[in-house]
C-alpha cells in the first residue's frame, strides 16, 4: 500500500501517502539507453549513406521526447500527503512539485466521505471541515482508497 501510519508520540496519529513509483533512476537510464539503441538499430544499414543525416534528427527528437515525458512524469509523481490527527486538530499537508498546500479542521466536525460515483474518479475520497472539502489520495487506486477510508475512519474515531 502506498500509505503508512507512522509511529508518533502521545495521542496523535500520523499518516503518510505517496504515489506508486515503478521506475527508479537506474531504470530510467536503462530505458532511455534501450530506447535510443532500438530506434538507432534500423539506421545501422544507412551508415555511409546521406539518408542517415536526414533521419538522425528525428531519432534524436524521438529520444528527447521520451526523456522529457519521463522526466515530467517523475517530477509530477513527487507528491506526499501527510495527515496528522490529534484530539484538537486534524492537519493535511500536500507537498508536490507545484508547492505546498495545507488544510486544518477540528476532528470532531470532520466528515470522511467516499463518493462511489459523482466524483472525478470512482471511489473519490474526501475530508470535509471548516466549510472546505479536500481530496485525499488522488493518486491511489480505487481499491486502495476504499481500504484507506476504512483505516482512516478507525483512526478518526480513536482521536475523537
Amino acid at each position: 500500500m502506498p500509505y503508512q501510519f507512522l509511529p508518533s508520540q502521545g495521542p496523535e496519529t500520523r499518516l503518510r501517502l505517496w504515489p506508486h513509483r515503478s521506475l527508479t533512476r537506474q531504470g530510467f537510464v536503462w530505458f532511455i539507453g534501450a530506447t535510443a539503441a532500438l530506434i538507432a538499430l534500423p539506421l545501422a544499414g544507412l551508415i555511409g549513406n546521406p539518408a542517415l543525416w536526414v533521419l538522425l534528427p528525428f531519432l534524436i527528437l524521438a529520444v528527447t521526447a521520451v526523456w522529457l515525458a519521463l522526466t515530467r512524469n517523475d517530477r509530477d509523481a513527487r507528491i506526499v500527503e501527510d495527515l496528522v490527527l490529534t484530539p484538537d486538530l486534524i492537519t493535511l499537508t500536500r507537498t508536490s512539485a507545484k508547492g505546498r498546500q495545507d488544510w486544518q479542521a477540528n476532528p470532531y466536525w470532520v466528515r470522511l466521505t467516499l463518493h462511489e460515483t459523482g466524483g472525478p474518479v470512482p471511489n473519490y475520497l474526501t475530508l470535509r471541515g471548516n466549510d472546505r472539502e479536500v481530496e485525499l489520495g488522488a493518486f491511489l487506486s480505487e481499491e486502495e482508497r476504499i481500504t484507506l477510508r476504512a483505516d482512516l475512519a478507525t483512526a478518526l474515531e480513536r482521536v475523537r
